[in-house]
């Protein structure tokens, strides 16, 4: 299926995971995932117009990111990749992961995540001199009570799927006022993406979702990046990922906001040349 929307050069889809049946899922993997290898990706891609994506590590796969980095190999130059790493990782191995195209760390916060909250602080400090960011998915529901601490973080942060509030909340409620102060900061940035996960009215525009991930695109245009989260992991309905592309025909009013969206914000997030 082919979007309507018509990316421009540089597009970057900052949210894609690779599953492989070579690769064994860990113990604490609460699904088991379909073959989606990287060359099912591509396709994706190419039907969609995009030229770079950033893999992040699933959770099913916990530390072990020999998935991530294979495919990262395999797309190239236009691939970076959000690991998960322990906290007594080696600066050695954080050497490798930044030459291999990793930028961040992951913060699964929900069912089957490995990393604990406890972890946060210890691997933001040892993070930072690579010019990593802390990628956090959560109940949004729960901002209030991170709110201090995220703030406080010594890098960037992303958090994942607008928020993912897992009951989608009004943009007057508590909980996506701290998202809002978050992303006033200037050192966070937001995912739009995957509105299936958490609406409660469905396809095709997700409404409860879409009044989010509009409010999010309205008050903080340069702090929102797209993410397909092909291949949707653990979704029986199988979402179209071209439709995930269209939403922002929906969420963003113009050509130049959907810009900085798929271009300008995730080559700063993820470290990419300007496009000339």
């Amino acid at each position: 299926m082919k979007p309507k929307l018509i990316a421009p050069p540089g597009s970057c889809d900052t949210h894609i995971h690779i599953f492989d049946e070579r690769y064994k899922t860990v113990p604490t993997a609460v699904y088991q995932p379909p073959h989606r290898p990287t060359s099912a990706y591509l396709d994706m891609r190419n039907a969609l117009g995009l030229e770079r994506v950033v893999v992040v590590q699933a959770s099913v796969y916990g530390f072990d990111n020999t998935c991530l980095l294979e495919a990262m190999a395999t797309i190239g130059s236009g691939a970076r990749g959000v690991a998960v790493v322990p906290v007594n990782v080696t600066d050695a191995e954080l050497e490798r992961l930044t030459a291999a195209g990793v930028r961040g760390v992951r913060f699964f916060m929900l069912s089957g995540g490995v990393l604990p909250w406890e972890a946060l602080e210890t691997l933001a400090r040892r993070v930072q001199p690579f010019g990593w960011h802390i990628d956090l998915q959560l109940d949004g529901r729960d901002l209030p009570h991170y709110e201090a601490r995220l703030a406080a973080l010594p890098v960037e942060l992303v958090i994942d799927h607008n928020g993912k509030f897992l009951e989608p909340v009004p943009v007057a409620h508590p909980s996506f006022r701290v998202l809002q102060r978050l992303l006033d900061s200037g050192r966070c940035s937001v995912k739009l993406a995957a509105p299936y996960e958490t609406s409660k009215v469905g396809p095709p525009l997700y409404d409860d979702v879409s009044a989010i991930a509009r409010e999010l695109v309205r008050t903080h245009p340069e702090r929102c990046v797209w993410a397909s989260n092909w291949p949707h992991p653990n979704r029986p309905e199988n979402p179209s990922s071209a439709a995930m592309l269209d939403l922002l025909l929906h969420w963003a009013d113009d050509d130049a906001t959907r810009a900085k969206i798929l271009v300008d914000n995730p080559a700063r997030i993820y470290g990419y040349p300007k496009i000339v």
